[in-house]
C-alpha cells in the first residue's frame, strides 16, 4: 500500500497553510480541465501539467475556499431542558438546530493516492467542542448511575474528543474536485456527506460505566447429601473381607482339656477324614478384628479359618504309640510301610 503522506497543515491543532500541497501527474484528466475552465472568470491557458497544477493550487489556496462537508441537526440544550409540545414541527424549531461542517483543502494528490483531504474549520471545531461540552456530556452523565470517579471519566471523554476533532482529516478520490466551485469553495458530491456525517458523529463516544463487581459467594458444604444424585459423594469404599461360615454346634471342639476325653478326641479324629475338612466360602460382610487378649490386637480375617482343633495336651491321656498320630485319618494298618519307606 502507497504511504499515507499529508503535509504538516494536517496535523492537530495546526494552522491552515498558505499554499496547498496539490500533486498532479503527467497526464491531466479531461474532468478537471473542464471544472477549472468552468471555475474561472477569467479565460486562463491550460495546456501544459505546470498550468493545471498553478491554477489548481491559487484557487484552493484562497481563504474563500471553504467547503461544506455535510450538515448535522443537533439539540440546543440537554435533553431534561428541552420543550415539549404536542406539535413536533414547533418541537422541532425550538430544540434543534443545524449546524454546518465547514473545512478547507490541505492535500491533493493525483499519482500515489488519487486523493483529496480535507481539514475541519476552527469555527467548525469550536462548534462541535461546545456541542459536546454543554449538551453531550451533561446528557450521557444524567443518563448513566453514579460511581466514585464519574465525573472524572466525562471529564477525560471530553479530552478526548477535543484530541479526535483536531486531528480529523477526511480523504476521499479526486473526483470530489468536481463539486468545485467559484473561489475555490464547494460541496461533496455523490453522497459523500452521510460519510462524513457518519465519521464525525462516531466521536460522539457514550460514557461507559465500570462493570459490577463479582462478589464470590461461599457456600459451606451440606452435612448430608441433599439428593441421591449426590450420594455417591458422601459414599466410602466398602472393605472387601469375610466372615466365618456357621459351623454346626456338634462339630465345635471344647477349647479345655478337662471338659472332654481322650477318648471322645481319638473317636473325633478317627470319624474326620482329610477329605471330608470343609473350607467355608468367603460371604461379602464385614469382620470385625478379633483378639485371643485384651493386650494385642489382631488384623481381619481375609481368609476362611479352619475349625478349631484339639491341643496337644488333650491327647496326652490317650494311649501312647504310633497309631495315635496315624489313626485319625485311617493310616494306622500301614504306618510300618511308611516307616520302612522313609
Amino acid at each position: 500500500m502507497p504511504p499515507q503522506l499529508l503535509p504538516a497543515s494536517a496535523a492537530a491543532f495546526a494552522p491552515r497553510a498558505t499554499s496547498v500541497n496539490v500533486v498532479l501527474s503527467s497526464k491531466v484528466e479531461p474532468w478537471l480541465t473542464q471544472t477549472l475552465k468552468r471555475i474561472n472568470r477569467v479565460k486562463r491557458p491550460l495546456n501544459s501539467v505546470p498550468q493545471h497544477q498553478r491554477c489548481l493550487t491559487e484557487t484552493l489556496s484562497s481563504s474563500t475556499a471553504i467547503w461544506t462537508l455535510t450538515s448535522l441537526m443537533l439539540q440546543k440544550a440537554p435533553e431534561s431542558d428541552l420543550r415539549k409540545d404536542s406539535n413536533p414541527l414547533i418541537e422541532a424549531l425550538f430544540n434543534y438546530q443545524l449546524i454546518h461542517i465547514e473545512a478547507y483543502i490541505v492535500h491533493v494528490d493525483m499519482v500515489l493516492r488519487n486523493e483529496v483531504a480535507f481539514k475541519l474549520t476552527p469555527d467548525s471545531i469550536e462548534s462541535l467542542i461546545e456541542y459536546h461540552k454543554d449538551i453531550h456530556c451533561t446528557d450521557i452523565s444524567a443518563n448513566t448511575y453514579s460511581w466514585s470517579e464519574k465525573e472524572l471519566q466525562v471529564k477525560k471523554l471530553h479530552e478526548e474528543f477535543i484530541q479526535a476533532i483536531n486531528k480529523f482529516v477526511y480523504r476521499t478520490h479526486v473526483s470530489a474536485l468536481e463539486g468545485l466551485e467559484e473561489d475555490g469553495a464547494g460541496e461533496l458530491l455523490c453522497g459523500k456527506s452521510e460519510e462524513v456525517k457518519n465519521n464525525i458523529m462516531g466521536l460522539f463516544l457514550p460514557l461507559l460505566p465500570p462493570p459490577p463487581r463479582i462478589v464470590d459467594i461461599v457456600r459451606p458444604p451440606p452435612l448430608l447429601p441433599s439428593s441421591p444424585a449426590g450420594a455417591n459423594w458422601w459414599s466410602q469404599p466398602s472393605i472387601p473381607t469375610s466372615l466365618p461360615a456357621p459351623v454346626d454346634s456338634w462339630r465345635v471342639l471344647p477349647s479345655s482339656p478337662s471338659t472332654t476325653s481322650s477318648s471322645d478326641n481319638n473317636s473325633l479324629w478317627a470319624s474326620m477324614g482329610l477329605n471330608e475338612i470343609q473350607l467355608p466360602s468367603p460371604t461379602p460382610s464385614f469382620s470385625q478384628p478379633f483378639s485371643t487378649s485384651g493386650m494385642y490386637y489382631s488384623s481381619p480375617q481375609v481368609s476362611a479359618p479352619i475349625p478349631s482343633l484339639p491341643l496337644p495336651s488333650m491327647l496326652a491321656q490317650s494311649q501312647c504309640g504310633v497309631n495315635v498320630g496315624y489313626g485319625g485319618f485311617g493310616w494306622d494298618n500301614r504306618y510300618q510301610d511308611y516307616a520302612t519307606t522313609m
